[in-house]
């Protein structure tokens, strides 16, 4: 039983995802683990402390590059532990100061009670104990930063003596006739690495018994095989079925399940195994490094595998993420499959040589054997691509001559711009390598061909993450899918944008992929730590002047903005719908009560913002009073239409409905904005007048205090006219008309009377002057119809044309 709850405890400590998984599969129950006090900042000190000097000792024998880069997180992580006990520390020691200023000094010449005496020795003392401990937490943080710089210097320095140590070509004779001389030394060096191996289980087995080992074999056997292809195939059926998403998502989707699926389940089915013989004390103490090994072999590996087998799918070509024929996938799946091999057994080789201490000589011989290989897999790998490419160019020719014969459809020619770039570097790579190898640089041809294949590992990662991360960031904003119709109907937003809310989520997973593949890139090179530590340091904020901007403060105000906006909206909302029309209130004031309340909200909001940003409103002032004079000369105009809109807002000369006329335009107005107003003319346009031009000049308000319209129709008939019947017949006319108002009452007049004519003047009213146009063309019709009805002509001027005879 000690045993058993040994590896479950193993198992929890190396992986959380694997305690689930082995839950989930032999549903077992986990024992839980009691959790210990936080420690005081005493004891976290120490432990910085001790850390330290573990990472300074163990500095002085380290010789792997690996070891040293080990040391160098483990110095960074102290830095980190030490800035952050300061950061928890101080607003203890800030609180106790307030404490000990609210109690101010001991008096002098009188006798203080007791008890103020006692709080303020004990407030002091924790004050001293915590000033001292800060001070010991800025002295670590500074002397594990000085560490860690001075270790990342050691280890590019041995890393650069490494590359460039020349030792003899693989080629040379010599080399191989010491290797033989030395190999059967080596390899007896392994075999009591091996004994000790075998008497380590036999004790552990006649210790503890096989029910451990037989239970993380069953464990490992089930996670490799049974529950892996499992997972596989049931994230293909769901792929294929209704139920998955719509749109690319299915495909890039699936590709990511089979990776996790692929790379997660066989590296912890060896954990798994490792952790049931360390349950035991089956691994002896010089193993250790060869269990850590196999774990390491085994994920990359199945990473390496699980990466080629999503990406090229060489059975499905509709899923394939990668722009290949059918004959380039199988291909590179073998190849993809040589690499993970490769790189499965160059790991444990590696383990292996660190636990048996070889030889020098057979240590170059095993790299330079790697190197060959991994030179004799690139330029594989190469063939294949030159070939794939000789075959796409070859297509794309023949289209363009189908095309140019009129023989074909008008089809865009898709060529791989990536297989040109993969070649060309290859090809530098393996030049390189090759010439590297043949004078000797054996590890510098290990280390470009490691890195050339890693670093195509880590594009093609990034790649697939890359089309992930935007098919789930549109099909997650989307107007079609449950979240999009969620979020269209809470939040009232249109479906552009929602779209391109999912467009902007994209670009900013898509940057920290990009972050994330460059970190990858680099970590062969340096520390990883020192990398993400400089990136994080950008949490602290970037000043400028006395203004510090941080990240943390940056997200918060653009939350307030959102959240502010939106219950602005939803006021004006409200206002808009709910409120004001229930009040006695015309369009016009609604308009103007809802815009104006829009404008304060978005400008409190804005406030709101730079306070939660960290700007002092004082600061806002001073910078406000010094951009004025820039904002006075360059947005003049601009400025001054957003004043006039606010007049218009507020005084209301003119408002939405009346009917205007500026110039030689007139038309309804339709919105009032802050900076200029829409006015809709007769023809359906829509006239953009500037509010300063409303302001400044003349305007006729064909609505302002009277919506009454007048209609006037003036004639000239003969002296001989019964004028008093004619009038009566025009009153008659008006009065029958069903949009002339009876109140004003029409009226028709005698204009002049002069030249033999008598002009008749006459006026009626209408509800509004829009119907003047069309009223009037009725009462002419009507018009035209009396005076025919009674044989009155209309009289107009003689005209007088005096000609000459052309004969005379």
């Amino acid at each position: 039983m000690a045993g058993l709850s040994s590896f479950f405890r193993t198992i929890l400590v190396r992986g959380p995802w694997l305690a689930l998984l082995l839950c989930c599969t032999l549903l077992l129950a986990v024992p839980a683990l009691a959790q210990d006090d936080d420690p005081t900042p005493k004891q976290q000190l120490a432990q910085i402390d001790s850390t330290l000097k573990d990472v300074e000792r163990k500095r002085v024998d380290a010789e792997a590059t690996e070891t040293l880069g080990t040391l160098s997180e483990n110095a960074s992580q102290a830095k980190r532990d030490a800035e952050a006990l300061e950061k928890t520390l101080q607003p203890q020691l800030d609180q106790l100061n307030e404490q000990l200023t609210q109690l101010g000094d001991a008096p002098k010449d009188t006798t203080e009670p007791p008890e103020l005496a006692a709080q303020r020795r004990t407030l002091t003392r924790q004050r001293d104990a915590l000033v001292a401990s800060i001070a010991q937490a800025r002295s670590s943080a500074v002397r594990a930063q000085q560490l860690s710089a001075d270790i990342d210097k050691q280890r590019n320095a041995q890393r650069t003596e490494e590359l460039g140590q020349k030792v003899a070509s693989p080629l040379s004779p010599a080399l191989w006739t010491k290797v033989a001389e030395r190999l059967p030394i080596d390899i007896a060096r392994v075999a009591p690495l091996a004994q000790m191996g075998r008497d380590a289980l036999v004790a552990g087995i006649r210790t503890h018994g096989w029910g451990t080992l037989l239970l993380g074999v069953v464990a490992a056997l089930v996670m490799m095989f049974p529950l892996r292809l499992w997972l596989r195939a049931l994230g293909r059926r769901f792929a294929a079925s209704e139920r998955a998403p719509d749109g690319r998502l299915r495909r890039s989707g699936l590709a990511m399940w089979l990776l996790l699926v692929g790379t997660l389940l066989p590296g912890y089915a060896v954990v798994v195994l490792m952790a049931a013989l360390d349950a035991i004390d089956a691994i002896a103490p010089r193993l250790q490094v060869v269990a850590e090994g196999l774990e390491t072999a085994t994920f990359r590996a199945a990473f390496i595998a699980a990466l080629s087998a999503c990406m090229l799918v060489p059975r499905r070509p509709s899923w394939r993420l990668l722009n290949l024929d059918d004959t380039a996938a199988l291909k590179l799946r073998k190849y993809a499959w040589g690499a993970a091999a490769l790189a499965w057994l160059s790991t444990v080789l590696l383990a292996v040589d660190q636990a048996t201490r070889t030889s020098d000589v057979t240590t170059v011989a095993l790299d330079g054997l790697i190197a060959l290989t991994y030179l004799g897999l690139i330029m594989a790998m190469l063939v294949t691509l030159a070939r794939l490419h000789r075959r796409q160019t070859a297509e794309a020719e023949a289209k363009l001559e189908a095309q140019a014969d009129g023989q074909g459809a008008a089809v865009p020619v898709r060529r791989s711009s990536w297989l040109v770039l993969a070649r060309v570097a290859g090809n530098i790579a393996v030049v390189a390598a090759i010439i590297a190898t043949l004078m000797g640089y054996v590890n510098f041809a290990k280390f470009v061909n490691q890195q050339l294949i890693g670093g195509s590992i880590v594009v093609l990662a990034a790649t697939l993450l890359f089309k992930f991360v935007d098919d789930f960031s549109t099909w997650l904003l989307n107007a079609d899918s449950k979240v999009g119709q969620t979020i269209l109907l809470s939040t009232g937003l249109s479906v552009s944008r929602l779209e391109q809310a999912g467009v902007l989520l994209s670009a900013v997973l898509r940057t920290f992929v990009v972050l994330i593949a460059l970190l990858a890139l680099a970590a062969p090179f340096g520390n990883v730590g020192s990398v993400v530590e400089r990136v994080a340091s950008l949490a602290n904020g970037i000043s400028i002047g006395d203004i510090t901007l941080k990240p943390a403060r940056i997200a918060i105000a653009l939350l307030v903005m959102v959240v502010g906006l939106g219950l602005t909206q939803l006021l004006q909302r409200w206002l808009t719908d709910t409120y004001l029309p229930k009040t006695e209130l015309d369009l016009g004031a609604r308009n103007s009560i809802s815009t104006i309340t829009r404008y304060v909200g978005i400008i409190l909001v804005g406030l709101w913002a730079l306070t939660a940003m960290g700007l002092n409103l004082k600061n806002l002032a001073l910078l406000v009073s010094a951009l004025s004079v820039g904002i006075g000369f360059g947005l003049q105009a601009i400025i001054q239409n957003f004043v006039s809109g606010l007049i218009l807002l507020t005084e209301r000369p003119v408002k939405i409905g009346d009917w205007v006329k500026l110039g030689d335009q007139e038309g309804d107005i339709k919105r009032i904005n802050v900076r200029s107003t829409e006015i809709q003319v007769s023809d359906k346009s829509t006239l953009i007048v500037p509010n300063s031009e409303l302001i400044t000049k003349t305007i006729r308000n064909m609505t302002m205090g009277n919506n009454q319209g007048r209609i006037q129709i003036q004639f000239a008939v003969p002296a001989s006219t019964d004028v008093a019947s004619l009038r009566q017949a025009l009153l008659d006319a008006y009065g029958a008309h069903n949009t002339v108002l009876q109140q004003p009452a029409p009226s028709v007049y005698i204009d002049s009377i002069a030249g033999g004519q008598i002009t008749i003047n006459s006026f009626a009213y209408v509800a509004s002057p829009r119907q003047v146009y069309g009223t009037r063309s009725d009462l002419y019709f009507s018009l035209l119809q009396i005076l025919a009805e009674r044989n009155i002509p209309l009289s107009t001027p003689t005209d007088i044309h005096i000609t000459r005879d052309p004969q005379q």
